[in-house]
């Protein structure tokens, strides 16, 4: 596959153009500023709230064939939630009218509970405290924003609570709409893990539209 990642510098877009490259993937990197050097990665500079260059960029080129799915794996920091369901929205938008899956990074807080599926995890202090409320609202504006999209192809993949730089082993739990957690009550996965899910996820596509992960400890 041609995979589109917009977010192609930050922790999971990175990852899953390492990822998706080492599967013989052909990857389009696209970010605000784009770095070149690997020959199966097509670097392009992209405001992802621009409708037109999104759109160029999935269509293909001269220079790059077309995308055959897109992740956008975009975030801000600080959070910027206008920022977050536009760029989702132009995304959508420019796939729905190529016929191009989108695979969405989102947040945690858009999962039920585990024991309370009535408590969303954003509302949930165990998991979220004070201060990323706001992350995790961002998350559950842009899975709405997902919701409401009716002519895309799209799943949103809301990883654990927590999420960090680690071990790619290639084993994750996978679930729907409830956070995981380990035996000891940890919800987390490595961001080397999460990307081996989102090219699993593409190369194999679920039924679902909205799916977690979660670290999938030796031997279980």
């Amino acid at each position: 596959m041609t995979i589109a990642v917009l977010g192609a510098t930050g922790m999971v877009g990175s990852r899953v153009i390492t990822e998706a490259g080492a599967r013989g993937h052909r990857v389009l990197a696209l970010s605000r500023r784009p770095a070149g050097g690997d020959p199966d990665v097509t670097p392009i500079a992209v405001d992802v709230n621009d409708p037109r260059a999104v759109g160029e960029a999935l269509a293909g080129s001269a220079s790059h064939g077309a995308a055959d799915a897109v992740v956008l794996a975009v975030r801000t920091m600080p959070v910027d939630r206008d920022f977050l369901v536009g760029a989702t929205r132009t995304v959508l938008d420019a796939a729905a009218r190529r016929g191009i899956r989108v695979l969405v990074v989102g947040g945690a807080g858009a999962l039920r509970s585990p024991g309370d599926p009535d408590l969303p995890v954003a509302d949930n202090p165990v998991y979220v405290p004070a201060e990323v409320k706001a992350v995790a609202a961002a998350g559950t504006a842009q899975l709405r924003t997902c919701r409401a999209h009716t002519g895309a192809d799209w799943v949103y993949l809301s990883p654990p609570a927590r999420l960090e730089p680690g071990e790619r082993t290639g084993r994750y739990r996978r679930g729907t709409d409830t956070l995981l957690t380990t035996a000891d009550g940890q919800s987390w996965i490595s961001a080397e893990d999460l990307a081996v899910a989102v090219v699993d996820e593409l190369e194999t596509p679920g039924p679902e539209r909205h799916i977690t992960v979660g670290h999938r400890p030796p031997g279980d």
